[in-house]
C-alpha cells in the first residue's frame, strides 16, 4: 500500500466529513427533522457504493435506516465487515462555532459527529478508495440510531443474520489511547440503568413546623446514594467486587486529568490505577436527581425524590446479577422504612474481545506499519451492545474495535473534533489490512 495514496485522499476526506457534519442526523424525530437522518443515510449509501461496495437502505424495527452493502471477494477469501453509525448526539450548548459546520482550528476539524461517528465513516471510505482491489470480501453496515440505544440494528440482526456474517468485524466506534498511539479496545463495560423513587408523605410540609420529625424523602435518598461510594470514591455496591486490575496499557494520571478537565487540587477517585477504575471495575454514577432546584426553593420537607443511576460493569460480571446486587444494597440501606420503588430501565452486557487470531494479527501489523510504533490495548467505559450481539451470533468471528475517537475528541460534548492524522493513519492501516488479510 502506497502511503502517499492515502495522503492524497485527505482533501476528499475533509470534504466528505464537511458534508456529513452539515446533516443534523440526530435520531430523535421529536426534536430534529427525520429528513436529516434520511439524507445522511442516503449520502452514506451513495458514498460507499461509489467506493466499490454497493449499498442499499434497510429500515430497522425502530424506524431508522441502516446502510447495508456487500462486495464479494475472491473465491475462498474471508469476509470483513466494516461498521460505523451516521446518527449523532444532540449538539448541546457551549460550542465555539456552529456544530453543523466543519471548522478548522488548532489543526483539528470541529463539528458534531466529526469523531463520533462520522469521522469513522470517512475513515472506512478513505481506506476503500485507497485499495485498488481488496483481497477479501467486504460488507458495510452503518447504523442510524446507535446514540438513541433503541436496539433497531440488533433487532434487524436477529431477523437477518446473513447480512452481518463475516470472518472479521471492524467496529469503527472507539479510538486510540492518545493521538498517534495505535490502540485496540479489547473490552467494553456493560451497564445497569435504574430509576430510584423515594416517597414518605402525602405532601410537602413546612420545615419549621415539621422538620426534624417528618421523614424527609430527599434526605433519605441522599443517605442511600452516599453508601454507593466510599471516602476514596470506590464503588461499594454490596456483592460486587471492586478490586480488579487492568493488565493492558495504562492511562497516566496527568494525561487523564488533562483529558477529563479536572480542576487543580481536585483528586481523581478510587484506589486503583486510572485504567483499573475505568475499564476493570464497576462504577456507579448518579446521572440525575428529581428534587426542588435550589433557586426558588421553599422551606419545606420533601415528600418525594428520585434519582437515575448508571452502574457500569466490567467483563466477567453478569448484568442481571449486578442489578440484583444493586437493588438488594439499596433495600439494605433504606432508612426509616421509607417507600422505595426501583424501575429497571436497561441492561447491557459487557464485552471482551478474542485476540490472537489471524485477523488481529494482520491488523496489528497494519496498525504498526501505519503508525510506526507498537500497538497497545485499552478498555472502554462505554457500552456498544451490538458487539455482544455479534459475539452471540458469530462466535468464530474476530471483532476488532478501533477508530478516531481519542480523548481530545470530546465526543458527546461541545466542540467535538477529530485529529485529521487519525483518519489518515487508520485509513492507511485498514487499507493495508484489506489488501493483505487472507
Amino acid at each position: 500500500m502506497d502511503r502517499g495514496r492515502v495522503a492524497g485522499l485527505m482533501g476528499r476526506a475533509r470534504r466528505d466529513l464537511g458534508e456529513l457534519v452539515a446533516m443534523r442526523s440526530v435520531a430523535d424525530p421529536a426534536r430534529f427533522p427525520v429528513e436529516e437522518c434520511l439524507r445522511a443515510a442516503q449520502w452514506t449509501a451513495d458514498a460507499f457504493t461509489e467506493a466499490g461496495v454497493p449499498c442499499k437502505l434497510y429500515e430497522t424495527p425502530d424506524g431508522s435506516q441502516a446502510v447495508v452493502g456487500h462486495r464479494p471477494g475472491p473465491e475462498g477469501a474471508p469476509t470483513v465487515l466494516l461498521y460505523a453509525h451516521y446518527d449523532v448526539q444532540p449538539p448541546g450548548e457551549g460550542w465555539s462555532s456552529s456544530p453543523w459546520r466543519l471548522a478548522d482550528r488548532e489543526g483539528r476539524w470541529f463539528g458534531r459527529g466529526a469523531a463520533d461517528c462520522k469521522g469513522n465513516i470517512v475513515m472506512h471510505l478513505t481506506a476503500l478508495r485507497a485499495v485498488a482491489e481488496p483481497a477479501v470480501g467486504v460488507k458495510v453496515v452503518v447504523e442510524g440510531s446507535e446514540e438513541q440505544g433503541t436496539d433497531g440494528l440488533e433487532q434487524f440482526l436477529e431477523r437477518h443474520p446473513d447480512v452481518f456474517e463475516a470472518d472479521a468485524i471492524i467496529i469503527g466506534d472507539t479510538g486510540n489511547l492518545a493521538v498517534g498511539v495505535p490502540t485496540f479496545t479489547t473490552c467494553l463495560r456493560g451497564q445497569v440503568n435504574v430509576l430510584v423513587t423515594v416517597t414518605t408523605m402525602a405532601g410537602a410540609l413546612h420545615s419549621g413546623m415539621y422538620g426534624g420529625a417528618a421523614p424527609d424523602a430527599l434526605a433519605a435518598l441522599i443517605h442511600m446514594l452516599g453508601t454507593l461510594r466510599d471516602a476514596s470514591g470506590n464503588t461499594t455496591v454490596r456483592g460486587l467486587p471492586c478490586d480488579q486490575r487492568w493488565d493492558g496499557a495504562q492511562y497516566p494520571v496527568e494525561q487523564f486529568r488533562r483529558d477529563a478537565g479536572i480542576l487543580d487540587g481536585v483528586d481523581v477517585t478510587g484506589t486503583g490505577t486510572i485504567a483499573d477504575m475505568l475499564w476493570a471495575r464497576p462504577a456507579l454514577t448518579v446521572l440525575g436527581l428529581d428534587c426542588p432546584p435550589a433557586a426558588g426553593s421553599v422551606a419545606a420537607v420533601q415528600p418525594g425524590a428520585r434519582a437515575r443511576l448508571n452502574l457500569r460493569i466490567p467483563p466477567g460480571m453478569d448484568p442481571e446479577e449486578a442489578y440484583d446486587a444493586l437493588t438488594a444494597h439499596l433495600a439494605d440501606v433504606t432508612p426509616w422504612h421509607v417507600r422505595v420503588e426501583i424501575e429497571l430501565e436497561s441492561l447491557g452486557r459487557p464485552f471482551l474481545a478474542r485476540t490472537g487470531g489471524p485477523a488481529y494479527t494482520a491488523m496489528t501489523a497494519a496498525l504498526s506499519e501505519a503508525y510506526g510504533r507498537k500497538v497497545v490495548t485499552q478498555g472502554q467505559g462505554g457500552s456498544i451492545p451490538l458487539c455482544g450481539a455479534f459475539q452471540r451470533h458469530f462466535p468464530d468471528a474476530e471483532i476488532m474495535l478501533m477508530g478516531v475517537e481519542e480523548p481530545r475528541a470530546l465526543i458527546h460534548a461541545a466542540d467535538e473534533s477529530v485529529e485529521p492524522s487519525e483518519i489518515e493513519h487508520l485509513a492507511l492501516a485498514e487499507a493495508i489490512f484489506l489488501e493483505r488479510y487472507r
